[in-house]
């Protein structure tokens, strides 16, 4: 099987022997990784999950997949942060980017709620809902966690109201607590399938949990090779060395890049399919280095669109960035410019290659540039979008995304900053318990 690749291409501010000097410090990093002895040490259980995960548990998320698809046209996968960006960004990854506008009634769509708390997305996606077969599938720890709460409860009853409680009962599927919560004592007692959220891994960390395989087994992909691919990776990550581990290389480069001045890391792609494995990247490093008054801030750029707009700022701007260009070596599909008459556009030079030529040689030309530029460049590249090959890389991004939490000097497992806003929304809202809260905000906006 071909393996995730990775260079480090050109780092300019930094060269291969400053990298070299981190090793025993990377080393150290990811031993605390591995054995679980640093700082959040509770929140480990991804470290190996691919090669745990039992193969029963495996099947029953396919079987219960397949109940949905039987049942419904489209399934709405409720959960915010963790809980749907992994699902999502595989499942775009592997979509026809068309798929939306298709009439395909033999297949089940997948979109997802809770993710924000937009009026007008709920209502025009229960105005799109009110003549679908629908079923849910609501991921939530505690059940109790806003967004995706005012998003279950309202869909919940438009479902009931379309088939009873008791068909509703075999529509929904929670991923929740294994013994407490809100969402674990209403599953209790209405009766849905549930999955259990394992108490050891964080909601970044959950795509290869049933809170991303199972949507993505109902979206009508191959979790098994999501997971094998994972595994590889897993495997391909224990060496001690920088030429063998990509993980501890690209940990300890990104911290050299960081110490350097470089404080900002641009992911890019040049697939527009890999949009939302930005935002899921986004939220895995951000979440996890962003505190302690520290940390590289992740940004992502869809190119060649993102040139014609962030291009300027990334070769002009403030050189405080450093870009890792996400590559995917072969597409899906086959596509030849033809030749005109004509030439009034003037791209008869083009005339009989492929897209992806094209699109490779902007990928080059614009690493090029921003080297020129004095834009640090890391490079990755993937065989193709499939299965296998986005679980090589969610697993490679985690295992590196821990290693460079701790040569950081944070906690990468935990997000105390995320709750400030909780506090704030629920005492401008006047929510039970919250009343000293309430007053004392309400003194500061007087």
């Amino acid at each position: 099987m071909e393996k995730l690749t990775f260079s480090n291409t050109d780092t300019l501010v930094v060269n291969q022997s400053q990298i070299d000097a981190l090793l025993p410090e990377a080393r150290e990093a990811m031993a605390k990784v591995e054995n679980g002895t640093g700082a959040g040490n509770d929140f480990l259980g991804w470290v190996n999950l691919p090669s745990e995960i039992p193969a029963s548990l495996l099947e029953d998320i396919e079987s219960t997949a397949r109940k949905l698809q039987d049942k419904c046209e489209v399934v709405v996968c409720i959960g915010i942060g963790g809980s749907y960006l992994g699902a999502k960004a595989v499942i775009e990854a592997l979509s026809d980017s068309f798929a939306a506008y298709r009439h395909e009634p033999k297949s089940t769509k997948v979109v997802f709620a809770g993710q924000n708390i937009g009026e007008d997305y709920l209502y025009e996606l229960m105005g799109y809902l009110a003549d679908k077969k629908f079923g849910i599938v609501v991921i939530s720890k505690s059940g109790t966690t806003t967004e995706p709460a005012i998003a279950f409860r309202l869909l919940k009853n438009q479902l009931e109201e379309r088939v009873g409680k008791e068909g509703a009962a075999e529509r929904i599927v929670a991923i929740t607590d294994e013994h407490k919560g809100a969402l674990r004592q209403m599953a209790t007692e209405e009766g849905y399938k549930t999955f259990v959220i394992a108490d050891n891994v964080g909601g970044r960390f959950s795509v290869l949990t049933p809170v991303g395989l199972l949507p993505i087994a109902v979206a009508g992909y191959d979790i098994k090779a999501l997971v094998e691919g994972a595994k590889a990776m897993q495997e391909a990550t224990t060496s001690q060395d920088f030429a063998t581990n990509p993980a501890l290389l690209y940990a300890a480069t990104r911290n050299a890049l960081y110490r350097a001045g470089k404080k900002i890391e641009i992911l890019v792609n040049y697939n527009p399919k890999l949009h939302y494995v930005g935002e899921w990247w986004k939220q895995l490093y951000g979440e996890s280095e962003g505190k302690d008054g520290k940390g590289i801030f992740p940004a992502a750029v869809d190119n060649s669109t993102d040139l014609h707009s962030m291009g300027q700022w990334i070769q002009d701007g403030e050189r405080t960035i450093f870009e890792t260009v996400i590559s995917v070596a072969a597409p899906q599909h086959e596509v030849l410019i033809p030749t005109d008459n004509d030439n009034l556009d003037g791209i008869n030079f083009l005339a009989g290659k492929k897209v992806d030529q094209v699109n490779k040689m902007a990928e080059l030309g614009t690493r090029i540039a921003h080297v020129d530029g004095k834009v640090p460049n890391l490079s990755i590249t993937i065989p193709a979008l499939r299965e296998q090959y986005l679980g090589e890389l969610i697993y490679f991004f985690e295992k590196a995304c821990g290693i460079s939490g701790y040569m950081l000097g944070v906690n990468p497992f935990n997000q105390p900053g995320v709750e400030d806003y909780k506090r704030n929304m629920f005492a401008l809202l006047g929510k039970p318990g919250y009343e000293q809260q309430t007053a004392e905000i309400k003194k500061r906006l007087s």
